[in-house]
């Protein structure tokens, strides 16, 4: 799904989440992340956190519920994974 091949910058990854998949994370909160967990992967080159475009669309995947046709569908999705 990635359409971009080179690693974003963190102000990048922000607006590519938004962009690709409607995901809204500022900037900030992808740092606070870095640093408490729960975020996208990513690389540092030097001092600067890099993200790659097909680790934010898995991340992406991995945070948004399944396609359903009514919110009781995704009530039965919770109860089936536990």
């Amino acid at each position: 799904m990635s359409i971009v091949s080179r690693p974003l910058s963190r102000k990048e990854a922000s607006a590519y989440l938004y962009d690709i998949h409607g995901i809204r994370r500022s900037p900030a909160t992808l740092a606070k992340y870095a640093s408490v967990g729960g975020g996208p992967p990513f690389r540092k080159a030097a001092r600067t956190p890099i993200y790659d475009p097909p680790q934010l669309d898995q991340w992406a995947d991995e945070i948004t519920s399944p396609t359903v046709r009514s919110t009781s569908q995704l009530n039965q999705s919770s109860s089936e994974a536990a």
